[in-house]
């Protein structure tokens, strides 16, 4: 049983740092980022199915958690958040984490269908995901988030998304500029 533990670990990390990627994908895509030999569509593509990888290594990170007998978490605990019995609050972030993902991905795959208005609204909620489940990560994964495996990748997550984040407020794109000024 000690694989499922290892396989749930490094799953999980696997999925922060594949949805690190994509955050800052998305972040770069908004700042109309082009790098040479790279259009703006690759980088768009790379984008959602860095997203869809995501949500694959999440699939295996939660089954072997429900499956490893140690914690006891039960699949209505990976559904609805925080009535789990095992570390309720921890294990609540990760499935509020997983939903906003899932709200993410899914009005994604039907953005023609729904309109760009609201796309952009529910995408605002991977603002609020990514950071979800850092804090769940750091949480939920007790002494382990002590170790240099676990501890040096999450702080480098953080700082790669900060770092953005701040790149995206002081730089504003000409475009998205423009915009502004012809709206005022």
């Amino acid at each position: 049983m000690e694989l499922l533990w290892y396989l749930s670990r490094a799953t999980g990390l696997i999925a922060l740092l594949l949805l690190t990627a994509t955050i800052l994908l998305g972040i770069t895509g908004t700042m109309r980022f082009t790098a040479p030999g790279w259009p703006r569509f690759v980088l768009a593509h790379l984008h959602r199915n860095l997203a869809l990888l995501t949500l694959a290594f999440l699939v295996v990170h939660v089954s072997t958690a429900v499956i490893d007998p140690y914690a006891g978490i039960r699949w209505i605990d990976t559904v609805v958040p925080f009535v789990s019995g095992y570390q309720t609050f921890w294990l609540g972030l990760g499935v509020v984490a997983i939903e906003l993902l899932i709200a993410l991905v899914a009005t994604s795959l039907l953005r023609t269908r729904i309109g760009l208005r609201s796309w952009r609204a529910v995408h605002w909620a991977g603002y609020g995901c990514w950071p979800i489940a850092v804090i769940h990560g750091l949480g939920i994964g007790g002494q382990d988030t002590q170790t240099t495996w676990l501890l040096a990748p999450t702080l480098g997550c953080i700082t790669l998304v900060v770092g953005a984040l701040i790149w995206r407020v002081l730089v504003t794109p000409a475009s998205e500029t423009a915009r502004v000024q012809v709206t005022r």
